[in-house]
């Protein structure tokens, strides 16, 4: 197809081209002895077309002549696009490497021509990467055909451009083929030593050094180019889906997901078609999100039932079963069950395909791809679903995997023992034992870890007289379940003469009287049994039978928890309170501890109960390839005094915001010396070891109850701080912590020395006391 000449020149290509079929005509010229007797007679035919046409011969600058002399322009292109794959091939001739089109096919001006025949930009390539490639492929052709050295570059790059016929872009390997183009030297040719051709040949993209060692000027380029363009969409698509699946967190992100949409809609040239995701937890036999809450399929997450008699649960074993995919052309004529065809053409979809993703035996989710067109997808899609359908399973399983490993790092964070400080040892322990087990010896255990010669610190906020609030919030709650019990009694015996009635009266009023009395026996629990399987179905029956009684009955029930079903107002108030200041303990101490662990990597324990204690210890066996010094020791006990004076400002400034006014007590507990820890397997903790490393624990477990020697005063007091020693020596080291927060501002002036009573079993404990400055 002939075409006018465009006057488009790109002003950044360096070489003077000249429009020529010069190289055709010896093509053909060459061909009228040929072998075969039809080339040779269509070319000495042409021969003779040529010498009656003196405007074939030469540069061609007038576009008007090829236009009137366009039949010997289509004969001697049988060359170029043989006439068999015309209507076929997306081929088109240019002058040397321009970008406008003098002859092309049909395809060729529907993928890659504008209207003024003009090449489009395309959507991959700027116009001046395009305009560098072209001088490349331009300089690799003056090596070649001047100085006859070949170099590795292929003549091909890949366009992406749209294509508009369905509104998405499609991919093109477009190689320019340069067999009809000739170099001619103007001048001297440029000499080149082997050394500068080496150095050519190693540096492909140094385009100054190739101008300089070849000068544009003395080089025209004669002929003509032919593209020929091979549709690769698909595997350029397939290979992009393979890295994009393989990416970290790719399904954790619906745009991500939406791009890899867009790529399967190019696949299948199919604008609309919708791309699902359901991943599958083999242990629960369920569909699962990707994290985060995030679900990218479109079926599953619209089902309202997917019990085992689901329809959605029959296809799904029939997938598992066949280990097929499903190809659903048209929707409501398919042969699913309905409950299934229903859900999904109320999404809107009217044609699809599901397809497990297999990981090995396992099944680790499901892939769907639907449309809204009756028959978009069909059994002849299946070939391209089989090519990417592996991508979608590695993704999903290392999803899973990474999923599974962040909640592995919780659990050790928050379940066991293990602190990631002692992590190491632990491994190292494991390894051991796997080099022993491969060793031969399948007896072998794994051998004992302890720490050695690590420093305790210990520290506990404690909320005081929690158990006397506690059992006053029970009391309290009883007395008001029992009232109102009793008043439906004594309401319904106005009404019903029943001796029951009377029996549960006493038993009600017995207990209002103990417990008026300040008695809680503890049987609180057979109490609430009590009012639950004999009184409570008694109001029942009278609810229904005795008009009169529902509102003292609904005011009864108004009163219970909905949850508990028992009357829990001041008990919950208690645990309110409870709750607010140990959370406000915990969070504080976590956030500082985070801190401290900066300082030196040690072992850290946090317990909550009636308030929050925790546990320190710090040393050089504790830590892989660190060098411990008792300057680390010194700053952890100065930072633990810091956090429970801080403590306790915000347990205070909490006070009139807590339904139950409790307060909370400080207490440190000053070890001096060095102790052995190991870890206990079947208790999977910590603990002492060694004997004299046993009165530690003790003194640990009981001074909380500590009195004031003389005085039974409680040696912990809120607003105050107390720490408990043993050896002045200890004492000392803490009176200079003291005296340097007191300059800061933080403590009160005066510091109490005071002995303490003997405890079971200790006897010799010394404690200092100091209150915090408030405000």
């Amino acid at each position: 197809m002939l075409k006018e000449l465009s006057s488009h020149v790109a002003t950044a290509f360096p070489f003077t081209t000249t429009l020529s079929l010069e190289p055709l005509i010896a093509y053909w010229h060459a061909r009228e002895t040929d072998a075969n007797p039809g080339v040779a007679l269509l070319a000495r035919s042409i021969g003779e077309q040529v010498a009656a046409a003196e405007w074939a011969r030469g540069p061609i600058s007038d576009h008007a002549t090829l236009e009137c002399n366009c039949d010997l322009v289509e004969t001697l292109m049988l060359a170029v696009i043989p006439a068999a794959s015309f209507q076929t091939a997306i081929s088109g001739v240019i002058p040397p490497f321009q970008r406008y089109s003098f002859y092309h096919t049909p395809r060729f001006a529907e993928v890659l021509l504008n209207p003024q025949q003009n090449i489009k930009q395309p959507l991959n390539v700027d116009a001046r990467t395009m305009e560098l490639y072209m001088a490349r492929m331009a300089y690799a052709l003056i090596l070649d055909k001047v100085y006859g050295v070949k170099l590795p570059i292929t003549g091909a790059i890949t366009f992406t451009v749209p294509d508009y016929n369905i509104g998405l872009y499609r991919h093109y390997s477009v190689d320019f083929d340069s067999t009809f183009l000739d170099v001619r030297i103007v001048g001297e040719r440029p000499a080149l030593t082997s050394a500068q051709l080496d150095m050519l040949t190693h540096n492909l993209h140094r385009t100054d050094l190739w101008q300089e060692l070849l000068p544009p000027g003395n080089f025209e380029l004669v002929g003509f180019n032919v593209l020929n363009l091979a549709d690769v969409t698909e595997q350029e698509i397939l290979s992009e889906l393979k890295y994009d699946l393989l990416e970290r967190d790719v399904l954790q992100a619906s745009d991500r997901l939406e791009q890899i949409q867009e790529k399967l809609r190019v696949l299948f040239a199919r604008p609309f078609l919708q791309l699902g995701i359901a991943a599958y937890d083999e242990k629960k036999k369920a569909f699962v999100d990707f994290g985060r809450k995030i679900n990218h399929s479109f079926l599953t997450k619209q089902l309202a039932h997917q019990e085992a008699g689901s329809g959605f649960r029959q296809i799904y074993s029939q997938l598992w079963q066949d280990r097929q995919p499903l190809v659903l052309e048209d929707v409501e004529q398919a042969d699913i069950p309905e409950d299934l065809r229903q859900q999904i053409l109320g999404i809107g979809i009217r044609s699809a395909i599901l397809a497990l993703l297999p990981y090995g035996d396992d099944t680790v989710g499901l892939l769907e791809l639907g449309s809204p067109n009756v028959n978009d997808l069909d059994e002849f899609c299946l070939e391209k679903v089989n090519q990417f359908v592996p991508l979608f399973a590695v993704a999903v399983k290392r999803n899973a995997e990474e999923i599974q490993t962040r909640v592995q790092a919780i659990i050790r964070e928050k379940f066991t023992a293990i602190h990631p400080t002692m992590e190491w040892r632990f491994t190292d322990a494991a390894l051991n034992l796997l080099a022993k087990v491969e060793e031969g010896n399948k007896n072998a255990e794994i051998e004992p870890i302890v720490f050695h010669d690590v420093y305790p610190l210990h520290g506990s906020s404690d909320i005081r007289s929690s158990s006397t609030a506690r059992n006053d919030a029970i009391q309290g709650d009883l007395i008001e379940h029992l009232t109102l019990a009793n008043k439906v009694l004594k309401k319904a015996s106005e009404f019903q003469a029943l001796p029951i009635l009377d029996e549960l009266k006493f038993y009600v009023s017995k207990h209002l009287r103990r417990l008026r009395q300040g008695i809680l026996t503890g049987d609180e629990v057979s109490i609430f049994e009590s009012l639950k399987t004999e009184v409570e179905p008694l109001f029942d029956y009278l609810s229904q039978n005795t008009p009169e009684l529902r509102p003292v009955i609904a005011n009864y029930w108004s009163n219970m928890d909905p949850e508990l079903g028992i009357l829990y107002k001041r008990r919950k108030e208690f645990e309110q309170s409870v709750t607010l200041l140990n959370d406000t303990v915990s969070d504080y101490l976590d956030e500082e501890e985070e801190k401290a662990q900066e300082m030196f990597p040690h072992y850290f324990q946090r317990l909550k109960t009636d308030g929050v204690e925790h546990n320190i210890y710090v040393g050089a066996s504790l830590v892989e390839n660190k060098p411990f010094d008792l300057v680390f020791l010194k700053n952890l006990r100065l930072w633990q005094l810091l956090v429970m004076i801080e403590i306790t400002r915000r347990t205070t400034d909490l006070r009139d915001k807590l339904p139950v006014p409790l307060e909370i007590t400080q207490l440190i507990l000053i070890h001096g010396q060095p102790l052995n820890i190991r870890f206990r397997l079947d208790e999977r903790q910590f603990d002492v070891d060694g004997a004299y490393n046993i009165r530690y624990e003790i003194i640990k477990k009981r001074i909380d109850k500590a009195t004031v020697l003389g005085t039974g005063e409680r040696l912990t007091q809120p607003g105050y701080i107390a720490l408990v020693y043993a050896q002045q020596r200890e004492a000392d080291e803490y009176l200079e912590y003291l005296d340097y927060l007191q300059d800061r501002g933080l403590l009160e002036a005066e510091v109490e020395e005071l002995e303490l009573e003997e405890l079971q079993g200790v006897k010799g404990l010394l404690a200092l006391r100091v209150k915090v400055k408030l405000g």
